[in-house]
C-alpha cells in the first residue's frame, strides 16, 4: 500500500533554496493524461531523503520515488475509471484540519506565513489540489481493500512463516482509565460574560475593536492582527459563530456569542458572496480552581471506593467516565507500549504496581479540552518474542497489512495494463 505524500513545512523552511533555483522543467513520466515533471520528482526525492536521512543523489532513490509518483497517478486514474468523486466540503474540512495542524506546529498563523513566505490564503490554494488527490486515493484504497479481513487460519500461516523475523514485542502495560472533563460552572460562565460585556460596552462607546482585540482576545492566532480571521467561506466556522456573522451587515458588531471555544464578539468587515471577512475577540472557556477541585475530590472518592472493595474500576468507568471510546469497555485502553506513553504517564506507571489505581492526574486532550483521570494498571507485559495467543491482535494486523499489500500490488499491475503510462527519465 502506498504512503500518500504529505507536505512537511519544516522541510520547506530548511530547503527553501530548492525553490529559488532555476530548474529547466521537463516531463519525466506520463500516466493517462497526467504528467510528472522533473521539478516534482526532484522535490519529492529531496523530501524523502530529508525524512529518512538518505542520499538525495542516489539514482536508486530517485527511481523509487518516480515509481511511487507513477503509482499515485495510476490510483487517480482508477478513481476516474470508478467515477469516484470528492466534494468541496470534504476538501475544505481536510484543508482546514491541515492548516490548523501547521499553525499549531509553528505557533501562530504569522509564523506559518513567514516560514512558507506566503499568505495563508495562498498556502490554502496550493494545498487544495494535493489534499483533493489524497482523498481520492484514499477512497480508491477503501473501495478496493478497505474491508479486507484475515481469518484465524491466515494469521496462523503468517505467524508460522514470519515469527522469526517479526522481532521482539516491546514492553507493554494493560491500562484502564476514568476521565472527567473540566467544565465551566454557571458561575464561571457568568464571570466570562460580564468581562466580555464590559469590553463590548467600551467598544460601543467609541473604543477601537482592533485595539481591544490585541489587548484582550485569547485567540493567539489572530489577536496580534486585531482579531482578523481573514475571508472565510460558509461551512468553515463553528456553527454558533457562523450563524451570527453571516446575518450581520458590514461594520456591524455582534452581541456575545457562545461557542465550544468560549465567548466571542464579532465585527463583520466585508462580505463577498458566500465568504465573509470578520474579526473577533475571544475569551476562552476556563474553569475556576474551585470547579477543578470538585472533579479531583470526586475522583478521589471513586478511588477510595475501588481500594476499599465497594466496586470495581470497570464499574465506575462505565458509570462516570466521559471518554466515550473507553467508558463502554469499563475504561479499558488496551495494551499500550510503554515507549509510546507520554513522559508524565510513563513516569507515573513506573512507580505503580500491578492492580494499583493512581491518584487523579491532569490530562490535556487538546488546546481546548482537558480534564482529570484515574489510571488503573492491570498488569505489565515484559518485552518478549511474539506469541500467537498473547499477541494475536498485533500479528493479525501485520497479516492484514501483508494481505492489503498484495491486493494493492495486484491492482497496480492491472492498472499498468489498462492505463497508458511511460517513464521518460
Amino acid at each position: 500500500m502506498i504512503k500518500i505524500k504529505t507536505i512537511i513545512f519544516t522541510f520547506l523552511l530548511t530547503s527553501s533554496i530548492l525553490f529559488a533555483q532555476e530548474v529547466l522543467d521537463k516531463v519525466v513520466g506520463v500516466v493517462d493524461n497526467q504528467f510528472i515533471l522533473l521539478s516534482e520528482l526532484e522535490f519529492q526525492t529531496q523530501l524523502i531523503a530529508y525524512q529518512r536521512k538518505l542520499n538525495p543523489n542516489d539514482p536508486a532513490l530517485k527511481k523509487a520515488v518516480l515509481n511511487s509518483l507513477i503509482e499515485e497517478k495510476l490510483m487517480l486514474a482508477q478513481a476516474e475509471i470508478d467515477s469516484i468523486k470528492v466534494t468541496e466540503d470534504e476538501v475544505n474540512r481536510q484543508l482546514e484540519f491541515q492548516i490548523e495542524n501547521f499553525i499549531q506546529q509553528f505557533g501562530s498563523k504569522e509564523k506559518l506565513e513567514q516560514a512558507y513566505n506566503r499568505p495563508i490564503e495562498k498556502i490554502r490554494r496550493e494545498l487544495r489540489d494535493e489534499i483533493k488527490n489524497n482523498i481520492l486515493i484514499q477512497k480508491v484504497q477503501d473501495a478496493k481493500f478497505g474491508r479486507l479481513e484475515v481469518s484465524r487460519y491466515e494469521v496462523e500461516q503468517f505467524y508460522n512463516q514470519f515469527k522469526d523475523s517479526i522481532g521482539l514485542v516491546p514492553e507493554e502495560v494493560q491500562l484502564s482509565q476514568i476521565f472527567i472533563q473540566a467544565k465551566l460552572s454557571e458561575k464561571d460562565k457568568e464571570f466570562l460574560r460580564n468581562k466580555l460585556k464590559a469590553i463590548l460596552d467600551s467598544i460601543k462607546n467609541g473604543g477601537d475593536f482592533v485595539d481591544f482585540a490585541k489587548r484582550y482576545s485569547e485567540d493567539v492566532n489572530t489577536a496580534k492582527a486585531g482579531g482578523d480571521l481573514g475571508f472565510v467561506r460558509r461551512g468553515l466556522l463553528v456553527k454558533e459563530f457562523e450563524e451570527v456573522v453571516f446575518t450581520m451587515k458590514e461594520g456591524e458588531i455582534s452581541d456575545i456569542i457562545e461557542s465550544p471555544f468560549g465567548f466571542h464578539i464579532a465585527q463583520l468587515i466585508e462580505r463577498r458572496g458566500e465568504a465573509v471577512r470578520v474579526r473577533h475577540i475571544l475569551l476562552k472557556l476556563q474553569t475556576s480552581p474551585e470547579s477543578e477541585q470538585k472533579i479531583i475530590d470526586f475522583l478521589n472518592s471513586i478511588r477510595d471506593s475501588i481500594i476499599n472493595g465497594v466496586n470495581s474500576f470497570s464499574y465506575y468507568a462505565r458509570l462516570y467516565s466521559e471518554d466515550k471510546a473507553t467508558a463502554q469497555f469499563g475504561g479499558e485502553m488496551g495494551k499500550v507500549p510503554v515507549a509510546e506513553l507520554d513522559p508524565d504517564l510513563r513516569n507515573l506507571i513506573s512507580k505503580m504496581k500491578d492492580g494499583e489505581v493512581s491518584k487523579p492526574r491532569k490530562l490535556v486532550v487538546s488546546k481546548d479540552m482537558y480534564g482529570y483521570q484515574l489510571i488503573y494498571l492491570e498488569k505489565r507485559i515484559p518485552e518478549h518474542y511474539p506469541d500467537l495467543n498473547l499477541d494475536y491482535e498485533k500479528i493479525a494486523q501485520l497479516a492484514l497489512y501483508q494481505k492489503k499489500q498484495k491486493v494493492y500490488r495486484d491492482l497496480i499491475e492491472q492498472l499498468k495494463k489498462q492505463v497508458y503510462w511511460e517513464i521518460r527519465l
